[in-house]
């Protein structure tokens, strides 16, 4: 379960252009970003034995990653 940062946060994070997001495409949008952490590291652990699925959610926390409509 994630408490830092909140969900609530992220979905408001996410939410943009009157568009508000679901926990759903919260899941999918840290997921993605998650798998391409990984991908990036190949294999290497991350600063403070964090954990990817921990990296993508501050990273939508701090407005790095956003969810884009295909």
């Amino acid at each position: 379960m994630i408490n830092k940062p909140a969900v609530d946060e992220l979905l408001e994070k996410l939410s943009a252009d009157g568009h508000e997001a679901s926990r759903y495409e919260l899941c999918v949008v840290a997921a993605k970003r998650a798998r391409q952490i990984i991908e990036q590291n190949n294999g290497r652990e991350l600063p403070n034995k964090m954990k990817e699925i921990t990296a993508a959610c501050y990273e939508i926390d701090s407005g790095k990653v956003i969810s884009a409509k295909d």
